[in-house]
């Protein structure tokens, strides 16, 4: 990998503004003897005196530059002091009891996998490779603290998730672990959901529904989900309730994070120039937002006012939010009935061309993260379907993107690069959306990057078919479904990051949101449409002047 470089502006070896110039030509080679600019040895007392006024000065000088920088950050540090100490009061009576409860809990965790780890320790003490890399890394191992994260449920699991979706923030092999970080919870009893939709409802709840399922369709770390009927209309609609005391145990987590954030940043000042109260700061604001349904609700009433003001109502929809039984707590859909974009046995009975399917899918999604407010940023199988009437069904807007204006150019050049396979705009655009101080070999990066991009068509592709014999019939049900190897998916990202950052780049969470959401769709692509390029490929708009539109549409 060719990299830049640049000639060091250094005075000469053993050059001082106070001593003569003359004694860079003194260099020792023992005590006793000096060497003269023609190469003798020679006992010359002048020079051995500059050299030793040299070395006494230089060590003079180091000292007090030392001593000024720590009397500069001790400075800095007490000036600091007040506010860390007013952070951690507010924080903590924010907190409030559960607080310690939360402690509690972590100690109970941290026994748990640090027993884990002493157990394999022990089985490793007798291998002849000695212990492994990850286990002399202890509980701070990628391996160890993503199942230490797991027990302690959901703020640790849900930023499990972020590191895992953020490798422009953490290191790549925490990255590619935290994959594993599975949102997985037991359900909650139905009494206490209902015990929530009459808090939050405020009238009682055969008021309002005709009738709720007791079973729940899914249940996560932070909210369940129950299908319902509406009283009246009689619509099919689900509820998504979020569960009890999780925003009490979210408040105490991130605060704790927070806290911790600024005690390290107040001790050692490389971290204040990382932005890990930032990164902290941004973490803590996703989160919330996740556990803030009035939010989610907005984000897909703008999607929905996104496809309405486009005229693709027919193509595509998201579910339609009942405001008056929702709240922060509780968001009533729409309940929509269809198949995963994978499944394609059922998208096969339902239309006649999957690849068209697949474009209209393509083309909303593109046309949003244009003239959308938000971008919708998880796109995975469970979140995109193909409803039974043939559209394109967008599902949990709990995730989303926002593009802000200052990068939204860049990543128009970027987009239209990566269809055009043009490297060095694509260089540019990165270099231009990454924040750096370097001056960047444009060039060497666009081979790099035409390097990672070409690896794409070489990731395999397994479409597992299944056939199923039916109870009645001699009918045979064909079953097609792709397994998606989300390790070569996040490798190949990865790579770019590590590329990118070894020229100096960061980039902001948006393009690690965008590039993620493309390999989904490329993912699908290889089951639906495998003859189809979906960044080349004509019927397919990727940038175009929506925005523009969408805004005039809306006046």
């Amino acid at each position: 990998m060719a990299v830049s470089s640049f000639r060091s502006g250094r005075l000469p070896l053993f050059h001082h503004p106070q001593l003569p110039n003359k004694a860079a030509a003194c260099t020792t080679r023992s005590i006793g003897g000096f060497k003269k600019p023609n190469g003798r040895f020679s006992s010359n007392p002048k020079c051995g005196r500059a050299l030793f006024l040299f070395a006494q000065y230089s060590q003079s000088s180091q000292a007090q530059t030392q001593q000024d920088r720590f009397s500069s950050r001790l400075q800095s540090s007490l000036e600091n002091l007040p506010k860390l100490l007013e952070d951690i009061v507010q924080t903590s009576i924010s907190t409030g009891p559960r607080g310690a409860l939360r402690l509690a809990q972590g100690i109970q965790a941290f026994v748990g996998v640090g027993g884990e780890w002493l157990a394999d320790v022990s089985r490793s003490t007798n291998e002849p490779t000695g212990i492994p890399s990850q286990l002399q890394l202890g509980l701070l191992s990628p391996l160890y603290l993503r199942k230490l994260f797991e027990r302690m449920g959901a703020t640790y699991i849900k930023l499990g998730q972020f590191i895992a979706s953020a490798p422009t923030l953490f290191p790549p092999e925490y990255v590619e672990e935290f994959q594993k970080c599975f949102d997985r919870a037991p359900a909650v009893p139905f009494e206490d959901i209902q015990a929530i939709l009459r808090e939050e409802l405020g009238r009682p709840i055969d008021s309002i529904y005709e009738y709720i399922d007791p079973t729940p369709i899914a249940s996560a770390s932070i909210a369940q989900v129950h299908g319902a009927r509406l009283k009246g209309s009689q619509d099919d609609v689900v509820i998504k309730v979020l569960k009890p005391g999780i925003k009490d145990i979210l408040v105490a987590d991130l605060n704790f994070i927070y806290i911790a954030a600024r005690i390290l940043e107040f001790l050692n000042p490389d971290f204040s120039r990382a932005s890990l109260v930032g990164i902290v700061k941004d973490i803590r604001e996703s989160m919330l937002e996740e556990v803030d349904f009035n939010k989610e609700a907005t984000n897909i009433e703008s999607f929905r006012r996104y496809l309405e003001a486009m005229g693709l109502t027919r193509q595509a929809t998201a579910p339609r939010v009942y405001n008056y039984c929702s709240t922060r707590r509780v968001l009533t859909m729409e309940r929509l009935y269809g198949v995963p974009l994978t499944d394609l046995d059922s998208i096969s009975s339902l239309v006649s061309s999957p690849e068209n399917s697949l474009i209209t899918a393509l083309n909303v999604w593109f046309g949003s993260l244009l003239a959308c407010e938000t971008f919708h940023a998880d796109v995975h199988a469970g979140n995109l379907w193909l409803l039974r009437d043939g559209r394109i069904g967008f599902l949990d807007f709990g995730i989303v993107g926002r593009i802000l204006p200052k990068t939204w150019a860049a990543m128009e050049v970027f987009l239209a690069s990566i269809a055009t396979e043009e490297y060095e705009s694509m260089a540019s655009a990165l270099i231009e959306m990454g924040a750096t101080n370097q001056n960047i070999d444009a060039k060497a990066f666009a081979r790099d990057l035409e390097k990672i991009f070409s690896s794409i068509q070489e990731i395999d592709t397994e479409v597992v078919v299944a056939t199923a014999r039916g109870t009645n019939t001699n009918a045979t049900a064909v079953s097609a479904n792709i397994i998606v190897d989300e390790r070569q998916m996040n490798a190949l990202f990865l790579d770019v990051v590590r590329v990118s950052e070894s020229y100096g780049l960061r980039f902001p969470r948006e393009f690690a949101l965008l590039m993620k959401q493309l390999l989904y769709f490329d993912r699908y692509t290889r089951l639906l449409a495998p003859d189809m390029n979906m960044l080349q490929d004509q019927r397919i708009t990727i940038v175009s002047n929506r925005r523009s539109n969408y805004r005039d549409n809306l006046r």
